[in-house]
């Protein structure tokens, strides 16, 4: 899923080149890519799609150039996540009516990519031939309020796997008492948003529980893989309701299983986020960027891989960021206001 506007990475990441096709993490790749890459051993490159909005098309295009132009899914209005899954699911549905489908969003970092391929492996092997829906749940390290969480019932894992537990419910982002709650209980999780499912499951699901819906992309069954997909989509599309896989589907379906897992997850919702993900030095500094000195400086993220040389000194707890002719200072504490500082929407 890459169809997202996430700006919150202001200078780097705008609307029109959101966070999930920009280099993060100073790596010479941007997340899509790296999305991409940590599939590989997994699924064949022939059998990756990606869905995006149609204005970001020819990004997708040019960041994954092997990839066909027919599996680029093209979006022509913001609907959410569940018209997306099942947009692509029926797309894939009419290639393969016994695929085994993962479901993942494009702006995520995962820094242990070897535990990842792990746990989707299993994943996969569990809902093969079953009418499981698996979502990961990442183990907290902190009390996070910027993250909707997973109670399991660790009572009893699968017969099939031990790693695998049944979900008792979804939970929303909680105020910062509520998420303490849920740390000290040991069975909450956060929610990464990915999802292992087969075909027919996740089509069955959306039939009995957003009718409305399925009957739009079962009705495109004829048109799939031809010229008249493009056009079809444009027009009815924009008639799905606009509402995230999570109401729609996860907290009504039955046979829900959670995979507790740990490889590094993080959505890089804030440039905090991104602090701690990343290595620091011992001052608690995260420097992305060829050749950057720090001097009396702590707890700052600096993201400058477009200068030859940088140097700060006197900083703590500050964002240094730059891309193209911005250049932006701003506290941690106030990156809320970035936006608002900037003028930038």
């Amino acid at each position: 899923m890459a169809g997202g506007i996430g700006s919150r990475f202001w200078p780097m990441s705008t609307m029109e080149r959101p966070k999930q096709f920009i280099d993060v993490l100073g790596t010479g790749k941007s997340l899509l890519q790296l999305t991409v890459e940590r599939f590989e051993g997994i699924v064949p490159a022939e059998n990756v799609w990606v869905v995006t909005n149609a204005q970001y098309a020819a990004i997708v295009q040019e960041q994954l150039p092997e990839m066909p132009k027919n599996h680029i899914l093209c979006e022509p209005c913001r609907r959410n996540t569940a018209p997306c899954i099942a947009y692509v699911s029926w797309r894939i549905k009419s290639r393969d009516p016994k695929a085994n489908i993962v479901v993942s969003p494009s702006d995520h970092v995962v820094m242990n990519t070897q535990e990842f391929q792990r746990v989707i492996k299993d994943s996969l092997a569990f809902t093969a031939d079953t009418d499981a829906i698996v979502t990961l749940g990442i183990k907290p390290n902190r009390p996070e309020t910027g993250y909707g969480y997973i109670q399991a019932d660790l009572s009893s894992n699968s017969l099939r796997n031990k790693e695998i537990f049944r979900v008792d419910s979804f939970r929303e982002k909680p105020d910062i008492e509520t998420a303490k709650e849920y740390i000290s209980q040991k069975n909450y999780y956060w929610n990464a948003g990915i999802f292992i499912w087969n075909v027919s499951t996740i089509v069955n699901a959306f039939r009995i529980y957003q009718p409305q819906m399925a009957k739009i992309f079962e009705g495109m069954l004829p048109v799939y893989g031809t010229d008249k997909e493009q056009q079809e989509i444009d027009r009815l599309f924009p008639e799905c309701e606009n509402i995230s896989v999570d109401y729609a589907i996860m907290e009504k379906a039955e046979e829900i299983f959670v995979y507790p897992a740990d490889f590094g997850w993080s959505d890089l919702g804030t440039w905090g986020s991104l602090q701690q993900q990343f290595k620091k030095d011992l001052y608690g500094n995260a420097c992305i960027g060829p050749d950057i000195t720090m001097f009396e400086s702590r707890n700052c993220i600096i993201h400058t891989t477009q200068e030859k040389r940088v140097v700060i000194q006197g900083l703590d707890g500050y964002i240094v960021a730059e891309n193209d002719d911005t250049l932006l200072i701003c506290k941690l504490s106030e990156e809320q206001r970035i936006k608002q500082f900037s003028g930038h929407n």
